[in-house]
C-alpha cells in the first residue's frame, strides 16, 4: 500500500524569506509561517485562548528565487508541500527539525505596504509565472 505525505497551510508569513545559494547556484529559502486557531469560551465559562502554531517553510530552486522577490513578512500565503524531518548532532545531542518543503505557494493577501511591488496584481502572480533562463533545464526530481 502506498502512503501520502501532503501538507496544506494557509497562514501569515512571520519573517522575510532568508535566501542563500548552494553550489551550482541552487537557491534555497527559509521562512516561518504562522497558523492560528481562534479561542473560545467553554460552557462552564472557561476561556480558551487563541493558539498559534509556527511552521518552518523550505523552498528550493526557482520557487526560492520567486519567494525572494515577492514574499514578505505579514503576507497571507497558501502553502502546499510535504513534511520532512532533518536530524543532526550538536554538542553531543541529537537534534531534529520538522519542515514543510513547499511545492506550491500562492499569495492570498498583501498588506498595503507591499501592494504596489509589481504592476502585475497579486491574484495573477504565481510561481508558474517565473520564467526559466533559456539555458536552464529542470530534472525530474526538481521541486518547483
Amino acid at each position: 500500500m502506498s502512503s501520502v505525505n501532503k501538507v496544506i497551510l494557509i497562514g501569515n508569513v512571520g519573517n522575510d524569506p532568508e535566501v542563500r545559494y548552494l553550489d551550482r547556484g541552487i537557491a534555497i529559502a527559509n521562512f516561518n509561517l504562522a497558523t492560528s486557531e481562534r479561542g473560545y469560551t467553554m460552557q462552564n465559562g472557561t476561556q480558551v485562548p487563541d493558539k498559534t502554531e509556527w511552521h518552518s517553510i523550505v523552498l528550493w530552486r526557482n520557487l526560492a528565487e520567486w519567494a525572494e522577490k515577492y514574499v514578505r513578512k505579514s503576507m497571507k500565503l497558501y502553502v502546499e508541500g510535504k513534511l520532512q524531518t532533518r536530524t543532526w548532532e550538536k554538542d553531543g545531542q541529537v537534534r531534529r527539525k520538522t519542515e514543510v518543503v513547499a511545492e506550491n505557494i500562492q499569495i492570498l493577501y498583501r498588506p498595503e505596504e507591499y501592494r504596489n511591488m509589481n504592476a502585475k496584481s497579486e491574484a495573477e502572480q504565481t510561481p508558474a509565472d517565473v520564467e526559466l533562463p533559456a539555458d536552464a533545464t529542470l530534472e525530474e526530481n526538481d521541486i518547483f
